[in-house]
C-alpha cells in the first residue's frame, strides 16, 4: 500500500544536489551494514546477519550504527520493542551528523509499566536545534510483532511512517528562515538505554532491574540511499536509479494525507505547534503552513 506520488520536475533538479554521492540499496544483513558501538556483550547479531538484539541491565544498555553515512534517502527497520514492564527504558532508532551543529531526525520509543503504551516522540535537529517534537500513541501493541518504523528524507521534506502509514511530515522551510537537515550525511543509529529519571511519566515510575535483562529486537534494516563517495552523482543512472527516484521526489498522495489526519487526530499525543506554553513568545514559524 503507497501513500507517496512523485514530481518528475523535482527529480530533473536533484543531479546537482546529489554530487559526490552514490546511490545504495542494501538488503538487511547487520554483518553487511552495521557495527556495533557500545555495550560490550548486551549487543548480538544473530541468524546469520539477520536479527540484532539489544539488552539493558543496571549496568549498562548498548547499540549500533550503519557502517556508511547517507545523505537522503530511505531508511526501514523492524522493530519488536521490550514487552511488560518497559519502565525507565528509551529504545531508539534514527539518523545523526556529528559535531555541536549536527543533524539528526529520530524516532524514540519510551518504555512503560505494565499494560500502559509506549511514548514514540519524533524529533528533528538542524545545525543542532531541535525543538521540533511530535509524540505518537502507537495503535497496536508493538512489543508482540515485528513492525516497520521508516524514515523517507530528501530535499523537500523529511516523512515519519510506521507501517507504511504517515505519521508526520516535516517540510523544508528555509524559504522563512527555518534550518533544514540537507548539507551533512548521516548514520543510521539505534540503541536501547536507562532513562529512568525522565523516561516514564516525567521519572515518576523507575526501572524494575529484577526483570533484567530487557531486550529489543532489530532486523530487515533496509537503506536505500545516497552513500557518502567520491567523484560519483546520485543523479546519475544506475541499476537502482529508480527506486532511488521514488524516494528523492516524494510526498502524500491523497490516501497518505487522510491517513495522516487519522494519525494525528487519534494517535497524537503532543505536538509543539500546538505548545503554547512552551513557546510564549510566538509558535514557530513553520507551524503556521501545512503539516502535508
Amino acid at each position: 500500500m503507497l501513500f507517496f506520488s512523485c514530481s518528475k520536475a523535482s527529480a530533473m533538479l536533484l543531479p546537482c544536489i546529489f554530487l559526490a554521492y552514490l546511490v545504495a540499496s542494501s538488503s538487511a544483513n547487520f554483518y553487511q551494514d552495521a557495527q556495533i558501538t557500545w555495550g560490550d556483550q548486551r549487543a548480538k547479531i544473530l541468524n546469520g546477519g539477520q536479527l540484532l538484539t539489544l539488552s539493558l541491565d543496571q549496568a549498562s544498555g548498548a547499540g549500533f550504527q550503519s557502517k556508511n553515512e547517507y545523505l537522503f534517502g530511505r531508511f526501514d527497520m523492524q522493530l519488536k520493542l521490550i514487552p511488560g514492564n518497559s519502565a525507565g527504558s528509551v529504545t531508539t532508532f534514527y539518523l545523526s551528523s556529528q559535531g555541536p551543529g549536527h543533524d539528526e531526525i529520530d524516532f524514540e520509543f519510551l518504555g512503560n509499566s505494565s499494560g500502559n503504551p509506549y511514548t514514540v516522540p519524533t524529533n528533528v535537529y538542524a545545525q543542532g536545534k531541535g525543538e521540533k517534537e511530535q509524540q505518537f500513541h502507537l495503535w497496536f501493541d508493538p512489543t508482540t510483532a515485528f513492525h516497520t518504523y521508516s524514515i523517507v528524507w530528501n530535499a523537500q521534506r523529511i516523512t515519519f511512517l510506521v507501517d507504511n502509514i504517515p505519521i508526520r511530515v516535516f517540510h523544508n522551510s528555509e524559504a522563512i528562515g527555518i534550518p533544514f537537515p540537507k548539507n551533512q550525511p548521516m548514520r543510521v543509529y539505534a540503541s536501547l538505554w536507562n532513562a529512568d529519571d525522565w523516561a516514564t511519566q516525567g521519572g515518576r515510575v523507575k526501572a524494575d532491574w529484577t526483570k533484567a535483562p530487557f531486550v529489543a529486537s532489530y532486523r530487515n534494516l533496509k537503506i536505500n540511499a545516497c552513500a557518502a563517495s567520491s567523484g560519483s552523482s546520485c543523479g546519475s543512472k544506475s541499476t537502482n536509479s529508480l527506486n532511488a527516484e521514488a524516494w528523492q521526489t516524494q510526498e502524500l498522495d491523497g490516501a497518505g494525507r487522510n491517513r495522516l489526519r487519522w494519525v494525528q487526530a487519534k494517535h497524537m499525543i503532543y505536538n509543539y505547534c500546538s505548545d503554547i506554553k512552551r513557546f510564549s513568545q510566538g509558535l514557530p514559524s513553520e507551524c503556521k503552513r501545512s503539516r502535508f
